[in-house]
């Protein structure tokens, strides 16, 4: 087996994921649920929600010079990068200013218009579009930076069984006011025990943790997430 800090091939884990589904019998029928359920709730969101998303690009572009969205790499499903999309909140080129790839809360490097989007997670929203491409999910662990994969023990690989979500029940519990091991650990927990009635469930929790924009920074300076 990989050491702790290679990385699995996707073949590898294929095989896993197949071990995973075994030990839970119509697994895969809801699997393939949650996803019709994901392209659906997202191609009706962004519908709905166009004027909003044209409105705020136009806030991010007028607030500061640069690109509406900031666009990086994350570990998706079975820890295959992809591009995650978020409105831009910070000054163009933040990552070579100030603490680059860390923020924290208070950060000068945060527009105006972006405190706004990160506050209520609306710049968020464009995740969305990755939703539909099929790179994550309404709800699942968060997506982290690529370099995360290489501290991994084989026990927190398990959180990439699952796609990347907009939305996780770490987040519903604490988000960024808990430590990253007990994000792990509520990561783990969620792919064990995932289910659509859970994923609801989140889906609910979601609007009161957003309205009272907890978990937004860890007490101490973090990797941009």
């Amino acid at each position: 087996m990989p050491s702790d800090v290679e990385k699995y091939s996707l073949a590898q884990w294929k095989m896993i994921e197949r071990v995973h589904r075994r030990q839970r019998p119509g697994l895969g029928l809801q699997l393939a649920l949650k996803r019709l359920i994901d392209v659906v709730l997202a191609a009706v969101g962004i519908i709905i929600i166009a004027p909003l998303l044209m409105a705020i690009a136009v806030a991010v572009r007028l607030s500061s010079p640069g690109p509406v969205l900031f666009v990086q790499e994350r570990m998706g499903q079975f820890g295959q990068p992809f591009y995650i999309y978020k409105f831009r909140t910070m000054v163009d080129g933040a990552i070579h200013l100030g603490a680059g790839i860390n923020t924290f809360e208070g950060d000068p490097r945060i527009t105006a218009v972006g405190k706004v989007l990160r506050d209520y997670h609306l710049d968020e929203l464009p995740q969305l579009f990755n939703v539909l491409r099929g790179e994550m999910s309404l709800v699942g662990p968060r997506p982290l930076l690529m370099s995360a994969l290489e501290t991994y023990t084989p026990r927190q690989k398990q959180r990439l069984l699952m796609p990347p979500g907009m939305t996780a029940w770490e987040a519903v519990k604490g988000g960024l006011d808990n430590t990253l091991e007990d994000r792990l650990d509520l990561d783990i927990w969620y792919v064990k025990e995932w289910s659509l009635g859970l994923d609801l469930w989140i889906l609910l929790l979601t609007i009161p943790v957003v309205l009272r924009k907890e978990g937004l920074y860890e007490p101490q300076d973090v990797e941009l997430s």
